[in-house]
């Protein structure tokens, strides 16, 4: 047989051979290293028997695929080890994820020094070397073998399995794991590992079943490697916009007011209204955009035109009982049906149109407890949300214009590096979920793939991710964790305006049905500013900050020219404050620096007989001594341009 490897070379061998002896005839480094094999694309054990020709490529930890088996393996141990600790805990799954692994266990939570002491029991596995065996057992026997060692959790997964089908495990020692593999030969590969947390977690997801224990780690080949990764964690730990958020005192929450309902404190506040001015100014002067304001709640009439009703009640708040109440009404979840009827309140000509409208919504979505977190996924939020009623004609040169718009805010708030863009799309084989022809749906994809092709956009296509109406582009970043979420969304409707009868006049005096893209400029300004808060880390551009220059007096002596630089700060529209307390002032500086302020300006005697401020900045370090004057012009400039200046090695500490 001839097996091609992944570098175009072919090994010819006269009888079956297993990956591992393959990799040992290639290179006994190469065995040492090896994780697993990739046959045709298909990733196998390496104990598994090659027979017929194929392609093989021998996958180590360097791999992303080969890491996977890797880690995997180090989560069985990591159950192993669980199971010697406290012998009561119950097993469920446990799989390797993009940046370690994870088990959950139904137990009592783990703390901290649980932790400790579940890594101590893995270093004593792994010192054992014991080989990871693989047998399989019948459907039934499975079960027998499963519910004699207690596990119903594991009985459970079994008996979802097909009749008929052949359950693979995997055993070290005395330690057996319901298991479809691939894993490595022996634990005594693992080099390097660490638990990293333990948190709640549901039982497959589901809020309606028991709460488990999950243990997240991660593992890697070499010592230096999964060092870098910790000192990673404690980057983004630090990052986190929860962290940061509480302590810069942008936002908190209250058990009592409800989960998913943050309170944005006096500076959380101030961000979100600078970005607000700045998105409404924005669209209603340089893009023709016009503005609404409408309801928080409407009827249930009105969603059960759009389809809303039907097709998301499960995530909104609905107030009443259809079979009771005369009157059911639910808060909003959109604005779209809202700003329809703005459009209907009178006859529209081909003239007329495009109309762009264009609100600052808050809207309301009851999501599920367990996705919330810190101000990215929240229950109540305020949205740069916007409509367009557009001529057919019209629609393509508008979604360019939209999507235009969305760039020109991610490169003002600096964040266009971070983002990816998803065609997402409808689902054909779940049509239930979503209105209108299928020849509709694959129109309307089809003129997106062609604007973002056009536009030279890298994008994904997602299958199922459409809103139920039609197709979008998706703009997503990732948090500090790793999370996807999405920031900007531009959807392509072609639907709704038959269902909510609206139309235009063209021409030749016919009614005609418009098309309408629904977009958001920003996106949603509370989960912005989460992406803010950990894209700078707290240190935002200055235009963005709630408190831009903070005036420290020397002593008490120069307090009343403190006060008039303060106040001459504030005319200009410059965000001010002043440290009057009787510190010294290497201890206000530190304070302020902490506090992330981009500007500090110190007086004393000379500034105060020169008309000057000493200036101190988070970007450049002790700039000297400045009129004021001219520093308010800088930075009056600076705010107006939007910049973003580099913060300093020096100040970053």
């Amino acid at each position: 047989m001839k097996i091609t490897l992944k570098d175009g070379s072919v090994k010819e061998y006269g009888q079956a051979m297993s990956i591992i002896d393959i990799a040992k005839d290639i290179s006994e480094g190469l065995a040492r290293a090896a994780c697993a094999g990739e046959i045709n694309g298909e990733v196998k054990d390496l104990r598994t028997v090659i027979d017929a020709d194929c392609e093989l490529n021998i996958l180590t930890a360097n791999d992303p695929k080969g890491l996977a088996v890797y880690r995997h393996t180090t989560a069985h141990v990591m159950a192993e080890a669980v199971k010697r600790v406290f012998p009561d805990a119950k097993l469920t799954i446990g799989p390797s994820i993009d940046n370690g692994f994870y088990y959950d266990f139904d137990h009592a939570a783990f703390s901290r020094d649980d932790l400790d002491k579940i890594e101590a029991e893995m270093k004593k596995i792994i010192k054992e070397g014991k080989a990871l065996e693989r047998f399989t057992l019948s459907r039934e026997e499975a079960i027998k073998f499963m519910e004699d060692r207690n596990e119903p959790y594991k009985v459970e997964l079994i008996r979802d399995l097909p009749e008929g089908s052949e359950i693979s495990f995997y055993s070290q020692g005395e330690f057996t794991d319901l298991c479809a593999g691939p894993h490595l030969m022996s634990t005594k590969t693992i080099k390097a590992f660490k638990l990293t947390s333990s948190s709640g977690a549901y039982w497959r997801g589901n809020s309606d079943n028991a709460m488990l224990q999950r243990i997240y780690g991660t593992s890697f080949a070499k010592k230096e490697e999964l060092e870098e990764y910790l000192a990673y964690l404690e980057d983004i730990k630090n990052r986190d916009h929860n962290k940061i958020g509480r302590e810069m005192e942008l936002f908190t929450t209250v058990d009592v007011i409800g989960q998913g309902l943050p309170l944005l404190m006096p500076k959380g506040a101030k961000m979100i209204q600078t970005m607000q001015r700045w998105i409404e100014d924005l669209e209603d002067n340089e893009w023709g955009y016009v503005r609404t304001k409408t309801p928080l709640m409407a009827k249930s009439d009105l969603y059960k035109i759009s389809g809303h009703w039907d097709h998301y009640k499960e995530g909104m708040f609905v107030m009443g009982d259809e079979e009771k109440d005369k009157e059911v009404f639910a808060l909003r979840p959109m604005t779209c049906p809202f700003q329809y009827y703005v459009f209907k309140a009178g006859q529209k000509s081909y003239r007329d149109l495009p109309i762009r409208y264009g609100e600052t919504s808050t809207l309301f979505r009851n999501e599920d407890s367990g996705e919330m977190h810190g101000l990215t996924r929240v229950r109540q939020f305020t949205i740069s949300e916007g409509h367009l009623i557009v001529r057919p004609d019209q629609m393509v040169e508008e979604f360019k214009n939209c999507l235009a718009l969305a760039k020109h805010c991610l490169t003002t708030l600096g964040v266009e590096e971070d983002v990816t863009y998803h065609l997402s799309k409808w689902d054909p084989d779940n049509s239930a979920k979503y209105i209108g022809a299928p020849e509709v749906w694959e129109e309307t994809e089809q003129h997106i793939r062609d604007i973002l092709n056009e536009l030279g956009i890298p994008f994904t296509e997602d299958v199922g991710e459409a809103a139920f109406y039609g197709p979008k582009v998706d703009i997503n970043t990732k948090n500090v964790y790793g999370k996807e979420d999405t920031m900007i969304t531009i959807q392509w409707d072609a639907l709704l305006a038959e269902q909510f009868d609206m139309y235009y006049i063209d021409q030749n005096g016919d009614k005609v049905r418009p098309y309408i893209i629904h977009r958001t400029s920003m996106g949603c300004y509370e989960r912005t500013l989460a992406w803010l808060i950990e894209k700078y880390a707290g240190k935002f551009p200055t235009w963005l900050c709630p408190e831009q220059v903070r005036v420290l007096p020397i002593s008490e002596k120069y307090a009343d020219y403190a006060d008039k630089v303060l106040k001459e700060l504030k005319k200009n529209g410059i965000l001010a404050t002043i440290d009057n307390r009787s510190e010294k002032i290497g201890y206000k500086i530190r304070e302020t620096r902490m506090a992330r302020v981009p500007y500090m300006l110190v007086v004393g005697q000379q500034e105060e007989e020169q008309g000057k401020v000493s200036v101190r900045s988070r970007f450049a370090g002790d700039e000297g001594q400045k009129n004021l004057a001219d520093f308010i012009k800088d930075i009056c400039e600076e705010i107006r341009t939007k910049e973003i200046r580099k913060v300093t090695v020096e100040e970053q500490k």
